[in-house]
């Protein structure tokens, strides 16, 4: 059982890492860093966008409108620590 538990951790971390990589990236384009023209950059934006966005239309629905800021990811991200504490602290249930 701790081997269950060991891969929900890792799949919490990956998503972790997809949304951070997510944010930056918007962060890039939005200061013209990066430029959605070259297929790579499109690729990997229209990839992670596909990916992220049934969980940030989830969250969106539930947060009022806050104008051009978009909360959904932080949002995201403390439901994913808090499981990940949640997890930790309720470790002995997967000896």
């Amino acid at each position: 059982m701790i081997s269950l538990f060991q891969i929900l951790m890792l799949i919490l971390d990956i998503a972790k890492f997809i949304i951070f990589v997510h944010i930056i990236m918007s962060w890039l384009i939005n200061f013209e860093v990066l430029n959605l023209r070259q297929p790579l950059v499109g690729q990997i934006w229209d990839g992670l966008s596909r990916l992220l966005e049934p969980i940030y239309s989830q969250v969106r629905r539930i947060l009022p409108s806050m104008g051009g800021l978009d909360l959904a990811p932080l949002i995201v991200l403390v439901a994913i620590y808090a499981l990940q504490i949640v997890l930790r602290n309720n470790m002995a249930a997967f000896y």
